[in-house]
């Protein structure tokens, strides 16, 4: 059988036809069912576009030749004309035919009886067609028989379109395996070629830092907080990207004797950075707690952070840890003008950052990060503001039995 070549019509779309036809498991089945019912010889799924008929699956008893991938002149076929008119055709005998005797594709081929039914997919895209022949008459155009090939056109649509489907599936997840690659390389770029110069930064503002002269000290000074600023934004940056590419922040909860140690270090380093702050410290921690204790300073530091920089002036910021109903719950107060209903509503949302926010306050990471954190020991993290109880921060971490 001679195959006509496609000019018109990628190899890939082509491939991408056969292999979607190759990989519904009854179509084999359905192909020796339609010769063993019907007694045609040969049989076929076709992909039947504008300008080619392409043979996707076949069932050849009759050595007719033509397998999987082989393609025919389209205007050769009866397929041409029923999807122009997206009908079935079914000829039991050519030769008594009075509309297709004379027509030139029993001539060519040497066919007596054919038969051909649409292959529409859900969409209403024509696929082609599902389609027998043979030398010998056949009666194929009774009701049984073309219910028989549309039941089974409809089922390879149906499948067809799980296929195309699965495929689109698969090809986002392919896609999201490169974007996972791009998210690991971003975070190796975060953590080491941008750590790098900020430990240049550090050691240079630390020599300026020992120098006797009051105004180098100064500038060391200054670039101390810098580098401390950058690599916490750094540091924010990689727990976002980790976050979402792990499906969340990764901890290691531990039973930790002595928590109100490590809580205190944190208010002690960020009442060093701003002198002019106060924080009322109330940590009752006696007993031991289960968390993650780095974590738990990060939640911590992120918290108060934010309370020292958005609450009222002069006015205290209270922090209070305790074990309470099987719970560690460490809340942060800070007074000052109550959050918008509609602040409140996103005040967790990633890069969020309202548009009253001072500009260089930060990546607008620290409070989604603050719930990554309770999320992933199992806890709740809450916020309440009002003119009277101010902007309360409230973490629960819930305890092993």
């Amino acid at each position: 059988m001679e195959n006509f070549p496609n000019n018109n019509e990628s190899d890939e779309t082509l491939a991408r036809d056969i292999g979607a036809v190759a990989r519904i498991g009854a179509v084999p089945a359905i192909l020796h069912m339609i010769c063993e019912e019907t007694g045609m010889g040969f049989a076929a799924v076709a992909r039947v576009t504008d300008l080619t008929w392409t043979a996707c699956a076949v069932h050849d008893d009759i050595g007719f030749g033509l397998k999987a991938g082989g393609q025919l002149d389209l205007h050769t076929t009866l397929c041409f004309e029923s999807r122009a008119a997206r009908a079935s055709i079914a000829v039991d005998d050519f030769s008594t035919s009075p509309t297709y005797r004379n027509h030139r594709t029993p001539a060519l081929y040497r066919l007596e009886s054919y038969i051909s039914v649409p292959i529409i997919l859900p969409d209403g895209e024509y696929f082609g067609n599902l389609c027998a022949v043979d030398a010998r008459p056949h009666e194929v155009s009774n009701t049984r028989v073309l219910r028989m090939f549309e039941v089974f056109a409809s089922l390879i649509a149906l499948q067809l379109d799980s296929v195309r489907k699965q495929s689109s599936v698969e090809a986002l997840l392919a896609d999201e395996r490169r974007t996972a690659a791009l998210r690991e390389e971003f975070i190796a770029v975060l953590g080491h070629d941008l750590r790098n110069p900020l430990s240049a930064f550090n050691a240079t503002a630390e020599l300026l830092c020992r120098r006797k002269e009051d105004e180098l000290v100064r500038v060391g000074q200054r670039l101390g907080r810098t580098v401390s600023r950058m690599a916490g934004l750094i540091d924010d940056v990689m727990d976002f990207a980790r976050g979402r590419l792990g499906g969340g922040l990764a901890v290691n909860i531990q039973c930790v004797a002595d928590l109100g140690t490590p809580l205190r270090a944190v208010i002690d380093e960020l009442c060093d950075a701003n002198p002019l702050c106060t924080v009322e410290c109330d940590i009752e921690l006696v007993e031991a707690v289960d968390c993650d204790r780095a974590r738990m300073q990060q939640l911590l530091s992120n918290l108060l952070a934010n309370a020292l920089s958005h609450g009222a002036k002069g006015a205290p910021v209270t922090v209070t840890a305790r074990l309470a109903n099987g719970q560690l719950v460490l809340s942060v107060r800070n007074s000052g003008k109550p959050i918008p209903s509609e602040v409140l509503t996103r005040i967790f949302e990633p890069y969020y950052r309202p548009s009253t926010s001072v500009p260089g306050g930060g990546l607008g990471l620290g409070l989604y990060i603050c719930k990554q954190i309770v999320d992933a020991h199992g806890g709740s993290l809450t916020v309440t503001s009002t003119e009277t109880d101010g902007t309360v921060f409230i973490a629960s971490i819930p305890q092993r039995q």
